[in-house]
């Protein structure tokens, strides 16, 4: 006879698989695990409690546009402290310091903005990858933060400062560091061995822009999609070898091109602000061919709009003169709805949701659905000034603002 109790363990074990958070992931670097600014989460709350959902921890940092990465538990942050960029990681539930590791920095802003790394780290391999404004780039072991190598990119390759800094967010792909950095002597785009630092390429005279890489599968291959000051090149990760070039460069000269591309199926869709607008291109053996295009439809200042069943939802205008969330057809251009009031934002997507976070310091939630706009939460969970990219991990939501770093639970009851 069989004895019950293995049973009643197996049946136990069976349960708790059932529970546990199947739909959790991390959110290793700039715009989520794709990319692309969704998350494969599904186990979040319905429905926020009146006073919004609760504040888990919240700390004060140092200045910067960067934002928190999540992977393995583990929060990085890079921030400026005085005249030190410092990159620490956090408890991801708790907050506590797990290690920290800082370098000297000198960057002042021509404008008078924040003096802080622009860029958001990169998590891959039990590694992090920190670019600065002033083109270092570090990457440090996850588990203790002991610095393993760094390129000073602006001394090596003469890169540009550009307007306000350098602020390309590393991607790691197939074991190499992806920067646009803008550099001299055919150095626009560089790679590095994720393991060692080494060069393993590079390409392209043109100048860095605002926007970082993004690598997609196009056709049945694997690409990177680097949007320049001046044109969008999609590339043999290996190699480095153009696959196609679009030109893309609004036509005033103090313009700044922010948004990474999207990539769905064989469509790309390409936006920014100061003019140039936003297009849809398709990929053709022959070519990009555009398949539409048009300025002050959904023309994305610095943030990246995100796309779920073939409608793109994203803020429309300039920050500075107030923008306007929007849903657009993908393949059309056409726009289905607008909502004004939000000043200037950034979009997350998970599942039918869509997570608005304001520069006003506002977490917003609403049905990512074309009918129409249909609000089902807000909270200010933050101060103003807020403009870095929110991370979602394990269905906790990380934002900063000018000063201040929270951690706000937005996961469902078991």
């Amino acid at each position: 006879m069989i004895s019950k109790s293995p049973i009643r363990f197996a049946l136990v074990l069976a349960a708790l698989v059932v529970i546990a958070p199947l739909h959790a992931a991390d959110w290793p670097q700039l715009l989520g695990p794709a990319r692309n600014g969704v998350s494969p989460e599904t186990n979040l709350v319905a429905q926020w409690p009146t006073e919004g959902p609760a504040v888990v921890w919240r700390q004060k940092v140092g200045l910067g546009f960067g934002g928190p990465v999540v992977a393995g538990g583990k929060l990085v942050l890079h921030h400026r402290l005085g005249d030190r960029e410092t990159i620490d990681c956090l408890d991801e539930k708790s907050g506590k310091q797990l290690w920290h590791f800082e370098y000297a920095a000198t960057y002042t802003d021509d404008y008078g903005f924040d003096t802080g790394p622009r860029a958001t780290p990169a998590i891959a391999g039990g590694r992090v990858f920190v670019f600065g404004a002033e083109g270092m780039l570090h990457s440090l072991d996850l588990a203790s933060g002991k610095l393993l190598w760094n390129v000073d990119t602006a001394r090596e390759f003469k890169s540009g400062k550009g307007f306000f800094g350098r602020a390309c967010s590393p991607l790691v792909e197939d074991g190499s560091v992806v920067l646009s950095i803008g550099g001299a002597e055919g150095a626009g785009i560089v790679t590095f061995d994720a393991a060692t630092g080494k060069l393993r390429w590079k390409t392209t005279e043109e100048e860095a822009g605002y926007s970082s890489p993004v690598a997609a599968n196009l056709e049945g291959h694997r690409r990177l999609f680097c949007l320049t000051r001046g044109a969008l090149h999609v590339l043999e990760p290996a190699t480095g070898k153009a696959v196609f070039q679009h030109p893309f460069r609004p036509a005033m000269n103090a313009a700044v091109t922010a948004a990474l591309p999207l990539v769905i199926d064989d469509l790309i869709f390409l936006s920014a602000s100061y003019g140039v607008g936003a297009v849809t291109l398709r990929a053709t053996p022959n070519g990009l061919v555009k398949i539409w295009g048009e300025d002050g439809v959904l023309s994305n200042h610095y943030a990246t709009s995100v796309h779920r069943d073939g409608f793109l939802y994203g803020f429309d205008g300039r920050q500075e003169e107030g923008c306007v969330l929007r849903c657009v057809e993908l393949k059309t251009g056409k726009l289905r709805w607008s909502r004004d009031g939000f000043k200037a934002g950034i979009v997350t997507l998970a599942g039918d949701q869509l997570l608005i976070l304001t520069e006003r310091g506002e977490l917003v939630r609403a049905a990512a659905a074309p009918e129409g706009y249909r609000e089902t939460g807000r909270a200010q969970i933050l101060p103003f000034n807020t403009r870095a990219h929110p991370a979602l991990a394990n269905g906790l939501f990380f934002a900063r603002s000018r000063d201040t770093l929270v951690c706000v639970d937005l996961r469902a009851k078991k």
